[in-house]
């Protein structure tokens, strides 16, 4: 079987030599339209000098189309390019996240928040984190879709139906990579277009025109091609015609600010608009598996009579793409003049904003969710070893891993290990000083937090309810607060209390509690915390160096149960060996890192 990485380089060199014939096609599309001027020109010019009108017209009229055709070959040829360069970027991107290199993939630092009861102390949002290793989504929809379910965890049902949806995902390279291409232009218009459509759509009733207007705008190419006709057997008409087309550009000058103010409502998004198409006809055709991919799929029709979103859309961007022509002097001049354009294309456009209203907005939600699903199983699809959870229903929180590791560790440093819930609420670990207590913690609770939004997760096996994840580790004084690191910790521990207080499904990570005071008052406060956190039958993990806490499993048998990470001292040099063990820990550090730096202890 093909490694998933030699999937990638292949898409890349296939994608590069696809490009190179591509630019040749359009360097010599784009002479021979220079070549469709200069000859278009010459012809023109020798018509002119006949003094023949008919013959004036055909030239004219033949280089236009001519022209026009050749800039038509040039947009196909362009968009193809694109195409495939947003392919080739997809791509790259996978390598360069095995590589180390940042994701070109929004890292979510906007969803940064140190009050949130978890995200900041296990690194899901910013730089190097969760959002980081996660995110494939170009839309900010999206986006916001996957930082509320790294904030939040889903319920039981909900866990499971998008885990059927992510593996259905990540066993389709090609699906995904074809809807990744055809959203990352998102990247370069970070704009919320779901909103800027949706402003777009309420202004359906600003007045233009009336209905004899629409009459005569509907007659006036039938009348215009009648006149021109007529003109080559009866001179006269030559000028009819040429003075209907004068009154006809006029008029589109005149009615060029309500032009422009209608169309700027949607800021010139044809292009756009075709990419969304794109992605949504990718959903639509797919024969879906997974109970919320048919869901989703179906949710991609019109209210009123069913058209699939992508034909709706594609519709509005052709008519989009068609009011922007005005946008070149010469051929808006002459569609004007023959067919007042200007005028049809804002007709068309106000008709179809009354056909389907807003409800095609909802189709913005679909893409971004599956987007946030091709997230997870880009993760899934890059590391098929990890492990989709088993989501159980318990009274009280419930959590047992075996070989568990830090997602965001590479593999090479990683250390997995074994944890079973049995017979006791809170794990005490103890441990020297960087023997592993805290990333352990960490590994628990963002190997929780995959789970809860459907993700696999960094290891072997996990059972695991859902529960309200809340922690304490990282805490720091604040001079904006004017908050001393212990009067944050108080605060801290208080959320904490409150939590498990008055929610029974809470599950408590924390990491060395009181550190900003004295060693007695350190004992004796975490000792009356922990004991206040088994009144309240509070569920969780609490790491310490204190062994005087250990003896609290003694105190609280079936309550508390002690685990620890050692050292092995060898020849005078410490080995970590980063293992999760069985009891309290009997051997600390302290005085061999500080020997280590010339500092004795007796």
């Amino acid at each position: 079987m093909e490694n998933i990485f030699d999937a990638y380089h292949r898409n890349i060199t296939d994608s590069h030599s696809q490009l190179a014939g591509l630019r040749r096609s359009i360097n010599r599309n784009s002479l021979l339209r220079l070549a469709a001027i200069i000859g278009g020109g010459a012809a023109l010019f020798m018509a002119v000098q006949s003094e023949q009108v008919g013959l004036v017209t055909g030239v004219f009229f033949a280089v236009i189309v001519l022209f026009a055709g050749l800039v038509w070959r040039q947009s196909k040829l362009e968009k193809r390019k694109v195409e495939l360069e947003s392919f080739l970027a997809v791509n790259q991107n996978e390598i360069d996240l095995l590589e180390g290199k940042p994701n070109r993939y929004s890292d979510g630092r906007a969803y940064m928040d140190s009050r949130h009861p978890y995200s900041g102390d296990l690194d899901i949002f910013g730089p190097s984190s969760l959002f980081a290793l996660l995110n494939r989504a170009a839309t900010p929809q999206a986006n916001a879709l996957l930082a509320g379910w790294l904030s939040a965890p889903a319920g039981t049902d909900d866990i499971k139906v998008r885990q059927q949806a992510v593996a259905e995902l990540a066993d389709d390279l090609d699906w995904c990579q074809k809807f990744q291409s055809r959203l990352w232009f998102n990247l370069h218009h970070p704009i919320d277009f779901k909103h800027q459509f949706a402003q777009f759509l309420r202004n359906s009733d600003t007045p233009f025109g009336n209905r004899g207007l629409r009459l005569y705008v509907k007659a006036v190419p039938w009348l215009m091609a009648t006149l021109i006709i007529a003109a080559g057997f009866i001179p006269v008409f030559s000028g009819v015609a040429l003075f209907f087309a004068l009154m006809h550009l006029l008029a589109a000058i005149g009615y060029g600010r309500k032009v422009n103010r209608i169309a700027g409502l949607t800021d010139r998004a044809g292009r756009l608009l075709s990419e969304f198409a794109a992605a949504f006809e990718l959903i639509e055709n797919r024969a879906w598996q997974s109970e919320r991919g048919r869901e989703l799929s179906l949710s991609l029709r019109s209210a009123e009579n069913h058209t699939p979103v992508s034909v709706i859309f594609r519709e509005l961007a052709t008519l989009i793409d068609r009011l922007d022509y005005r946008l070149n002097m010469l051929v808006g001049a002459v569609l004007n003049m023959a067919a007042l354009w200007d005028f049809r294309q804002v007709f068309a456009l106000i008709e179809w904003r009354k056909k389907y209203g807003t409800d095609v907005l909802e189709a913005f939600n679909a893409v971004a969710e599956f987007e946030v699903l091709g997230s997870l199983a880009a993760l899934r699809r890059n590391h098929p070893g990890w492990v989709f959870p088993l989501i159980m229903e318990t009274e009280t929180p419930f959590f047992a891993a075996e070989a568990l590791a830090h997602p965001l560790i590479p593999v090479r440093n990683a250390v997995p290990n074994d944890y079973q819930m049995d017979g006791h609420r809170i794990a005490l670990i103890t441990g020297s000083n960087m023997a592993g207590k805290s990333t352990f913690l960490r590994t628990v609770g963002i190997n929780a937090v995959l789970a809860f939004c459907g993700a696999p997760i960094c290891g072997k096996e996990m059972r695991v309810s859902v529960f309200h994840l809340i922690t304490y580790m990282r805490i720091a004084d604040s001079l904006n607060e004017s908050t001393s690191t212990f009067k944050a910790e108080l605060n801290r521990i208080q959320t904490v209390l409150r939590t498990v207080e008055s929610q029974s499904d809470t599950f408590f990570l924390i990491d060395e509690m009181l550190r900003g005071t004295n060693s007695v008052d350190k004992y004796r406060g975490s000792k009356a915390i922990i004991k206040k956190l088994i009144a309240y039958r509070g569920v969780g993990m609490v790491a310490t160096h204190d062994l005087q806490l250990a003896k609290l499993a003694d105190e609280y048998a079936g309550v508390v149960h002690n685990f620890h990470f050692d050292i092995q001292v060898r020849s005078g040099e410490m080995l970590f060996d980063y293992k999760l063990k069985e009891g309290a820990c009997t051997i600390f550090n302290a005085s061999l890192l500080l020997k280590g730096i010339g500092v004795d202890v007796d």
